[in-house]
């Protein structure tokens, strides 16, 4: 089986058996909301940090491609139980991979590495990015107190 064939296989994986997709999340101290106005994906966001700050839950919901979808269950895979800056890094990992800048922290991203080839394709990038941003921006929302709230983005 070629690289390929494979990153595809697990995209669908993802998208037919999404893992931390859900509308709630107890105990969440964060819910952001980021959309794509160009396509029309929308995601919901919710986060939980332990005391020591670790991603200690994450759920997300929304509609959209299958590559929108497939790349947040992907995400929630990748950084649960991960400190929060480490995860932020991770996020940013993924953000250059998608803008071909290489593949690092391939290890970390676990199935993530699957949307490599996305990024030669660049109307599809944003929809690869959209959980990825939504964690920064639930990440940087926690960090700045905003704790319990909701935030809306829209990515272009």
């Amino acid at each position: 089986m070629a690289m390929e064939d494979l990153y595809h296989e697990i995209i669908l994986d993802h998208y037919k058996s999404p893992r931390h997709r859900g509308p709630e999340l107890e105990g969440a101290q964060v819910h952001v909301h980021h959309s794509n106005p160009l396509c029309g994906d929308e995601l919901d966001l919710r986060l939980r940090v332990d005391e020591a700050d670790a991603v200690d839950g994450i759920a997300y919901d929304g509609e959209g491609c299958s590559i929108s979808m497939a790349s947040a269950s992907a995400m929630a895979e990748a950084v649960m139980g991960r400190d929060i800056a480490d995860a932020e890094d991770l996020a940013e990992a993924f953000r250059l991979m998608m803008h071909g800048e290489g593949l690092k922290r391939e290890d970390d991203m676990l199935d993530g590495v699957a949307f490599q080839g996305v990024a030669q394709f660049p109307v599809r990038v944003k929809c690869a990015l959209l959980g990825w941003m939504a964690l920064r921006d639930a990440i940087e929302t926690y960090r700045g107190g905003a704790a319990g709230s909701r935030v809306t983005h829209d990515d272009v």
